[in-house]
């Protein structure tokens, strides 16, 4: 007598590819206290034009363009340990997990990545870090092709990333999120643009989002803009 066995795959899991800061975690209210703290620098987002919003205190000018990106990286070379979790993002990234595979997608310089995975594991978020320079429509798009996951979710605060990823993975749902209170109504909404399927700056608001679409298991929709 033979006997056979038929080896059975796994059904596919959703998937949330995720920004970091002010996502998950602060960033701007750190970088504006080590701003004021070792720079005597203001930082002050209120014209929602982050090229003017760093005023040397010194001068009263705008820090120049070219300075900024400097002083970026020095922030992020020794000042991480000053961010911490957005409120929620913890308990609804734990949550999600119970369900979905989770990809953390930063823009961040490669060399840091090993930095962002330590500093996110200290908050017991575990998840594989994915360092991208640039608009994240192109590196979103070959993540969810590695996980062919039943249905993609993507989460970030910045438009242009939204727009990016309709562009080049438009079945993946968008959440456009600014986890940071001060920062949120200066950033235009990239659900009303058309590129986004949802603006929601709350995480535990969005938990029940994600997993609604997580359950129904469909693809996203394509969205035109508001009128």
């Amino acid at each position: 007598m033979e006997f056979f066995v038929t080896a059975t795959t796994a059904p596919p899991r959703p998937l949330l590819v995720t920004d970091c800061d002010e996502v998950l975690l602060y960033m701007v209210a750190p970088f504006k206290a080590w701003l004021d703290e070792k720079h005597d620098i203001d930082f002050d987002f209120s014209g929602g034009d982050f090229a003017k919003a760093l005023i040397d205190r010194k001068t009263r000018e705008a820090v120049k363009p070219g300075d900024i990106w400097p002083l970026l990286g020095g922030f992020f070379d020794t000042e991480m340990h000053r961010q911490t979790p957005i409120t929620g993002a913890v308990e609804a990234l734990q949550a999600i997990a119970e369900h979905a595979d989770i990809v953390v997608l930063t823009n961040l310089m490669d060399d840091r990545q090993q930095a962002r995975s330590e500093q996110l594991a200290r908050f017991g978020l575990h998840h594989r870090v994915v360092c991208n320079q640039g608009p994240k429509g192109e590196p979103l798009r070959r993540i969810v092709e590695e996980h062919n996951p039943s249905v993609a979710i993507f989460v970030d605060d910045l438009p242009q990333h939204h727009q990016s990823a309709a562009e080049h993975a438009p079945h993946v749902w968008r959440l456009h999120m600014v986890g940071e209170e001060g920062l949120a109504p200066h950033i235009a909404c990239a659900a009303d643009a058309g590129h986004a399927h949802a603006r929601i700056d709350r995480w535990d608001e969005a938990l029940a989002w994600i997993l609604e679409r997580f359950a129904a298991g469909v693809h996203a929709p394509g969205i035109q803009a508001a009128a």
